[in-house]
């Protein structure tokens, strides 16, 4: 069972190998009733960070044996239960590393030359042309970036904005002496609050789990600069939105640049309201080449289990 439709490549190679698979027609989400029954009927079912997968999903009876995640992150599987009822979850790391670190170089430069409130003006026809004063933003030339979370999107971004834009590192990472591929200079602090205090812009790389829920807050927020900007591609519930909606509106902060929300696909509406964040509809890994590898790499972690061998990215 696969739970939305996927890129035509990898739908017609499950179709070769798989001639049983059930193909999603509709492309909307299955709810809970939907996976419920999925997990009842089918004995794989890849479905994708859209649907949520809590621990009554694996309660039993139920069939599957398999989870295929199309998507890095697991956090909307509770990957405990699946482990308990004896499921193996896979899920797709390494392929969208590029496009990731892309779109947040994009919500960079969005936010910081206010990229957005520019656009927005010019198609509702209220752009009165050219002037000393218009749309000022700021520069990132020179400025430092803070990387929260220096994994393989977190170094892919600090390379960018390194070698592109002469930005200097700083990153706090949850191992200590960690050295940044292709960054040899990037200086890793001790805490969050440290990288938060020093950088112009800080984006936002660590993985989704419990620990990591609301990482940013209110009192957080406070200790960036009132210049600095706040790009997040990483998970939605990192951020306390309602907290950074209220640090926009303050001035506490300049800007923000967000790709994923703790709803989806529901965005506050007091985010929606400010002119001083962008706001992407999930676009990190949305490359046709991406989003075809990423389902390929389930196909390979599918093939590995029917084969009876160790799927290569086997989360439990």
């Amino acid at each position: 069972m696969v739970t939305r439709k996927w890129p035509e490549p990898v739908e017609q190679e499950l179709r070769r190998r798989y001639p049983s698979v059930r193909l999603s027609t509709d492309d909307v989400p299955l709810g809970e009733d939907g996976l419920r029954d999925a997990l009842r009927e089918a004995d794989v079912v890849l479905p994708t960070v859209s649907e949520r997968l809590p621990a009554e999903l694996f309660e039993p009876p139920i069939r599957a044996r398999f989870v295929g995640n199309f998507g890095v992150g697991y956090n909307h599987i509770d990957v405990d239960a699946a482990a308990r009822a004896g499921v193996v979850v896979t899920n797709t790391p390494g392929v969208l590393t590029d496009a990731t670190a892309d779109i947040a170089m994009t919500l960079l430069f969005m936010a910081t030359r206010r990229a957005g409130e520019g656009e927005r003006e010019v198609r509702a026809g209220a752009w009165t042309g050219w002037r000393p004063t218009h749309l000022l933003g700021a520069e990132v030339t020179g400025k430092t970036i803070g990387i929260l979370g220096m994994g393989r999107i977190g170094a892919a971004v600090a390379r960018r904005a390194n070698h592109g834009f002469g930005m200097p590192v700083v990153f706090h990472h949850n191992k200590e002496n960690v050295v940044v591929d292709g960054v040899p200079d990037a200086t890793q602090l001790d805490s969050v609050d440290a990288v938060l205090a020093a950088a112009d812009v800080v984006s936002v790389h660590v993985p989704g789990r419990a620990s990591n829920r609301h990482l940013i807050d209110a009192a957080r927020l406070a200790r960036m600069k009132p210049t600095a900007f706040l790009i997040n591609t990483a998970r939605g519930d990192v951020i306390d939105q309602r907290a950074l909606a209220g640090a926009l509106r303050d001035g506490t902060i300049a800007g923000a640049g967000l790709d994923v929300y703790e709803d989806e696909p529901d965005v506050p509406a007091e985010l929606r309201a400010l002119e001083n964040v962008v706001l992407l509809p999930h676009l990190g890994s949305a490359t046709a080449e991406t989003r075809t590898a990423m389902g390929m790499r389930v196909l390979a972690n599918l093939a590995a289990y029917v084969d009876g061998r160790e799927p290569p990215n086997r989360v439990v």
